[in-house]
């Protein structure tokens, strides 16, 4: 009997030990408030988060977003299996063929961190070859999300992953279905709309399962 019972409190003890550090951690909710980014587009909406360890791209893309800039651009370069790529002002106009070539007149210094990867729904900064840009800063306003369910590995630590699709997966993968043409360029513009709300981070981690490592 003795033995017996030393073994089961022995059980106990350790599956305790387990547990507990277990509930510890799922207790712990991220605290204050994020920016939610939300593109929409006539396929659905993406919403997404952007990483404070990029303050740079983050603050640059919030403020661009703010003051309506990316709206009525649109994702003029699909790729299926590969990604989307968005956010050129040129992309207003009605000339197709300067789609890519725009910007705000300005690059944004890379931000490149070897613990961010291109993984699927990871959000990045579009940027000149390193022939022509060896110091990779990212440009001032385009920008492209994985679509690769996954990821592009071939791209880690070469360009700036700046945030992470927390919703909306599907709809990513619905643009990059998207007919188009010889340059990639979908055959119907694919406009977006975008608008940041300043949202709880512990309503954010619930909702899209989402883990704040920063």
């Amino acid at each position: 009997m003795f033995q017996k019972k030393s073994l089961a409190h022995t059980i106990v003890a350790a599956a305790f030990a387990v547990l507990a550090p277990l509930s510890a951690f799922a207790q712990k909710a991220p605290k204050g408030k994020d920016q939610l980014v939300t593109i929409s587009t006539p396929q659905g909406e993406i919403k997404l988060v952007l990483f404070n360890d990029t303050p740079k791209h983050k603050e640059n893309f919030l403020k661009l977003a703010k003051e309506g800039f990316y709206d009525g651009t649109t994702f003029h370069r699909i790729v299926d299996g590969f990604m989307i790529q968005g956010g050129d002002p040129n992309s207003k106009d009605d000339d197709p063929r300067n789609d890519g070539g725009g910007n705000p007149g300005y690059t944004v210094p890379a931000e490149i961190n070897p613990k961010y990867k291109h993984q699927r729904g990871a959000v990045a900064a579009a940027r000149l070859g390193d022939h022509m840009n060896p110091e990779r800063a990212s440009s001032g306003s385009q920008f492209y999300i994985v679509e690769n369910h996954d990821g592009t590995p071939m791209l880690d630590e070469a360009y700036t992953v700046f945030g992470q699709v927390v919703d909306g997966l599907d709809v990513v993968d619905k643009i990059a279905e998207q007919p188009k043409d010889g340059r990639d360029r979908p055959l119907s513009d694919i406009k977006m709309k975008v608008k940041v709300e300043e949202v709880k981070k512990k309503k954010i981690a619930k909702k899209y399962n989402y883990t704040y490592n920063n």
